[in-house]
């Protein structure tokens, strides 16, 4: 089951960038935009992890964790735990050292400074993630000489990297997660998309076509088209 993620930013650009690229990532994100919907939301959707502005419209994250009783690790031992407050990674464009020192005192896991970048972000996600759930890291999926590392976002096949945009990898991922099952358009835009494209599958298509030049540039193929339903990434015979 996907973590579930609760984005608290007020800026609208970037909470979209935000949401869309962690749902890319794999988790269920909700967004809100101020500390008193933040407070709601931990309290009725119960978020696996909560990535958290510090400069927010109504009153700043950290009074937000103030409110919520404290997170971090640290309050925890580092051991998962089964109640309480969620984690939180504090993200701002406040770098200050007594910002860090503030935003870690009141129960912050992590503190992130803006612009950041998109695959740190998640890497520090997840790595919260496992420290306080005692998730395991997702193990790497091969078929043949294809091998996708889910945590490091990283492709070979033959040994050779593929350059995989996040889409691809995504796309990929859901394709060899299901090896030797015929996925239609629409399960694929659901699993991958979420229907950001209002419905409109033709989207997938153009990613298989995409994927297609840069995993299947060499024999045997990998990714086939069911005539009338869908695609399969499909296991090389002997």
């Amino acid at each position: 089951m996907a973590e579930r993620l609760l984005v608290v930013e007020d800026d609208a650009t970037l909470r979209e960038l935000l949401s869309a690229s962690l749902r890319l990532a794999g988790f269920e994100v909700r967004a809100v935009t101020t500390g008193a919907e933040a407070l709601e939301a931990v309290l009725h959707d119960r978020p696996d992890l909560v990535v958290l502005d510090v400069m927010l419209p109504d009153f700043d994250g950290f009074e937000v964790v103030r409110r919520l009783g404290g997170s971090g690790s640290g309050s925890r031992g580092g051991a998962p735990a089964a109640a309480g407050p969620p984690p939180v990674l504090f993200l701002t464009a406040r770098d200050a050292a007594e910002d860090r020192i503030s935003g870690l005192s009141a129960g912050g896991d992590d503190y992130v400074t803006k612009p950041f970048n998109l695959e740190e972000l998640i890497l520090r996600i997840r790595a919260i993630l496992r420290r306080t759930t005692g998730r395991q890291p997702d193990a790497h999926l091969s078929v043949g000489d294809l091998t996708l590392d889910p945590e490091g976002h990283h492709v070979t096949r033959g040994g050779r990297p593929l350059l995989l945009s996040p889409t691809e990898f995504s796309l990929l991922r859901v394709l060899m997660e299901h090896v030797g099952q015929v996925l239609t358009r629409r399960q694929l835009l659901e699993a991958v998309w979420h229907y950001d494209f209002g419905g409109d599958d033709s989207i997938v298509a153009s990613y298989i076509s995409y994927l297609r030049r840069k995993v299947d540039t060499c024999e045997p193929k990998l990714i086939h088209t069911v005539r009338g339903t869908g695609y399969v990434l499909r296991r090389p015979s002997r």
